[in-house]
């Protein structure tokens, strides 16, 4: 078994990130398997090194310990173009153009529906079917044409072990068309996407298991799709409960006041605090 906790410097940990890491290394522990850390700083403009410096102090407090040098997706670029330039010549990408002021636009017409996907509003497609001229550009969105990535695929399916939909997990081929859409898999300011990235990076860090909060579990069939596409393995997904406040909304980076640092600060131990999470999230 080998898991991974995958955060992104843009900002403190909070309780959510303890509780994501402590899950997905206490299990690669019990199975006697490899636990490794991700830096998923594609965001060049809000990855910053002094929070990669603190993510790491934190974890260690939280008693945590990685097998592996952790992999910086900032060093992958040529990875991720490699993928790109796959689904390219294989004509499953196309140039988009479409501001967010576009979409909205375009699905406020009197015909649109306006169904959110994964990413937000389902793109309307727009731009699918505009000529494709020559090599894949690399100053453009691309996004994925659901429908040709498709072909005549029926659907997908992979293995959850999480509580939320624990067992095999199915998506329909209309839900990819109707729910999901033509995801972006690239973007101008990034080269890359989350989408993409994390596909590539679990395959290349050998991951069996993904930990992470069910905050992507309606991410997971772009996921599962993308490595059928770039024959890449499946893994085994977890999906665990996500800490919240006490009004019952997710904690976001925004949430200084529940850093993991503000806890060290106030002398908190960790044991102390995974005491706390272990209450809140696993009672009845």
């Amino acid at each position: 078994m080998r898991t991974r906790f995958a955060p992104s410097p843009t900002g403190p940990l909070h309780l959510g990130h303890a509780w994501s890491a402590w899950s997905a290394h206490d299990m690669a522990r019990a199975a006697g398997g490899a636990f490794l850390l991700r830096i998923e700083d594609i965001d060049r403009q809000r990855s910053k090194p002094v929070w990669e410096a603190r993510i790491e102090e934190d974890l260690h407090w939280l008693g945590i310990a990685w097998d592996e040098p952790p992999l910086r997706q900032s060093e992958r670029m040529e990875a991720y173009h490699a993928a790109l330039d796959v689904l390219w010549d294989r004509e499953l990408l196309y140039p988009c153009t479409c501001t967010r002021r576009d979409i909205a636009e375009a699905l406020s017409a009197p015909q649109e529906g306006a169904p959110m996907g994964p990413d937000g509003p389902v793109y309307p497609g727009t731009c699918r079917g505009r000529p494709r001229d020559g090599a894949r550009p690399r100053d453009a969105h691309l996004r994925l044409d659901m429908g040709v990535a498709l072909g005549g695929l029926a659907g997908t399916a992979f293995e959850e072990t999480g509580p939320l939909r624990p067992g095999g997990v199915r998506t329909e081929r209309e839900t990819y068309l109707d729910r999901i859409g033509d995801v972006v898999l690239a973007r101008r300011d990034f080269g890359t996407s989350y989408h993409l990235s994390v596909v590539v990076d679990d395959a290349a860090q050998g991951i069996t298991h993904v930990v992470r909060g069910a905050d992507l579990f309606e991410a997971t069939p772009i996921h599962v799709l993308l490595q059928r596409l770039l024959d890449l393995p499946t893994p085994v997904y977890h999906h665990h409960d996500l800490v919240r406040d006490d009004a019952g909304k997710r904690l976001a980076k925004r949430d200084d006041a529940r850093s993991i640092e503000s806890y060290r600060a106030a002398g908190w131990t960790a044991a102390a605090l995974r005491t706390r999470l272990d209450r809140a999230l696993t009672a009845p």
